[in-house]
């Protein structure tokens, strides 16, 4: 059994977590949940030796064990597989080499390689773990999934007893999620003990066997699955029950804002019809690969638009960078948030007030005072939890983090709201904030592309649904009038639905 005693740890003007308990066995698959700001990816961090922990213990098969950094945890048998998988991966490496890394930079081998060994012993961990992924394929080459499963064939070759998984099926489709919970329990049977940390609690309960829940980076309790239910689980998330997560829509529907017609261009996109009223709410749902995320990265200037034209007001516009886009009134929250949306080692009010900063300048200089006044207005309106305006985002929770996306733009005059996948990876307390958000965004007349996977979202916040496929839009509905059922038919190429 691997144990964490009394686990603490402080950052400067935090305290992260605060005399936190938590034990997994071997053959085990443990779900870690809270809000986002718990603690839970601090206490992974610290089991992973990427933090040290100001006070406790960490305690295998009885022998209290020092984790200062990851070799220390490589060596105990513990192995992280992070959301953002490309930060762990060298993109013009081959698979076999991404897996057997280890061995290959070790000390101890030798100064020629090998290559022959190299590919058969990573074959034997694909195989093993029921890959179809050929080793000498460069990882540039791979699919976000195919990356995702490439980590835990390395898990599997360096023998890990210990596997901790942070949001592993956020960016995976249902098929790739299936695919990888076949892995997940095979790695189990195997002795594995696997460490799942999650927002998506319908995911744990037919995974996991046990559930330790964080508030505040307190430890809450420690659940048997089959004894819980998720609304238990929320509440201990939360303290408090969750009711009404989704906003009462407003039907106050002005004029046309945005207008796409015949739109194709990098990234897939074809024959783009579409339309947003000023107040309105338009959901883009689809499958992953679906051309969801290219599609507004399109309308925001990233790529080039090949055939078709875009009009704003009636007004056409020229989207030729992301300048473009912005200079027309166009925002973007993008998925990958720690990729494109934010600047993870600077501020928050660095991040909040970079998008307008010309706001708060006189000739050459910026006003620190005008920028701390516009920061902590817009830290009390998208509630974002931090000691103060000039703490690094890097230091901030997933969902803060998002919160801090969202609200850079709310200081801007844009009239279009892009949002991809605004909620990944966000806790449901969060996400009851910001779909809050996204609702006072249609209150004020601007014009907002949401557009996920999670069909229930979509239903939940919009006034009129585009369905996605291969690239193209199949299908507009009306929000009222549809399903989830019709969502699924459409985004997997049906065409008639009932028929």
């Amino acid at each position: 059994m691997l144990s964490m005693k009394q686990i603490s740890k402080s950052f400067p003007g935090v305290q992260a977590l605060t005399g936190v308990d938590f034990e997994i066995k071997p053959g085990e698959i443990h779900a870690l949940v809270g809000a986002n700001g718990a603690g839970k990816s601090t206490l992974m961090k610290i089991l992973s030796g990427a933090y040290r922990a100001t006070e406790g213990e960490i305690i295998i098969d009885g022998n209290r064990v020092e984790i200062n950094d990851p070799t220390d945890s490589k060596r105990n048998g513990i192995v992280i597989v992070y959301q953002e998988v490309d930060t762990a991966l060298v993109p013009h490496l081959t698979v076999a080499e991404n897996i057997m890394m280890d061995q290959i930079v070790s000390p101890d081998h030798s100064l020629f390689v090998r290559w022959s060994d190299i590919y058969k012993e990573a074959q034997e961990v694909i195989d093993a773990i029921g890959l179809h992924i050929e080793p000498k394929q460069l990882i540039s080459d791979l699919t976000l999934s195919q990356k995702q499963m490439v980590l835990l064939g390395r898990a599997v070759y360096q023998k890990a007893q210990y596997l901790l998984l942070d949001e592993p099926t956020a960016p995976l489709s249902l098929t790739e999620t299936e695919k990888l919970f076949t892995i997940i329990e095979k790695l189990r049977n195997d002795g594995m003990g696997i460490v799942f940390i999650s927002h998506r609690l319908d995911e744990v309960f037919n995974t996991c066997e046990k559930i330790t829940v964080l508030r505040d980076g307190k430890l809450v309790d420690t659940y048997s699955i089959a004894k819980s239910s998720i609304d238990k689980i929320v509440e201990a998330m939360l303290g408090r029950k969750l009711e009404n997560a989704f906003p009462q829509i407003k039907e106050d529907i002005g004029e046309k804002l945005l207008e796409v017609k015949g739109l194709s261009g990098d990234g897939g996109i074809h024959a783009i019809d579409l339309h947003v009223d000023a107040g309105e709410i338009v959901g883009i749902t689809g499958l992953v690969g679906g051309g969801k995320t290219e599609l507004c990265k399109l309308l925001f200037g990233e790529g080039k638009i090949h055939e078709g034209e875009v009009r704003l007001k009636g007004k056409k516009i020229s989207l030729r960078t992301p300048h473009d886009a912005v200079k027309a009134g166009f925002a973007l929250v993008p998925e990958e948030r720690r990729k494109e949306g934010i600047l993870v080692e600077e501020s928050i009010a660095t991040n909040l007030t970079l998008p307008t900063l010309s706001r708060y300048c006189s000739a050459t200089l910026m006003r620190k005072n005008r920028i701390k006044k516009a920061s902590l207005e817009s830290i009390e309106k998208v509630g974002i939890k931090t000691p103060h305006e000039k703490q690094l985002v890097s230091n901030l929770s997933g969902g803060n983090q998002q919160k801090v996306v969202i609200g850079k733009w709310l200081l801007s005059d844009a009239e279009i709201f892009l949002l991809d996948e605004p909620t990944k990876g966000v806790d449901v307390g969060s996400k009851s904030d910001i779909y809050a958000l996204i609702s006072e965004l249609g209150e004020a007349h601007k014009g907002v592309i949401y557009a996920s996977c999670e069909f229930s979202e979509v239903l939940g916040l919009s006034h009129r649904i585009y369905v996605m496929y291969n690239g193209t839009i199949v299908k507009e509905l009306i929000t009222a009038d549809t399903s989830e059922e019709e969502l699924l038919f459409y985004s997997t190429g049906g065409t008639e639905f009932g028929k």
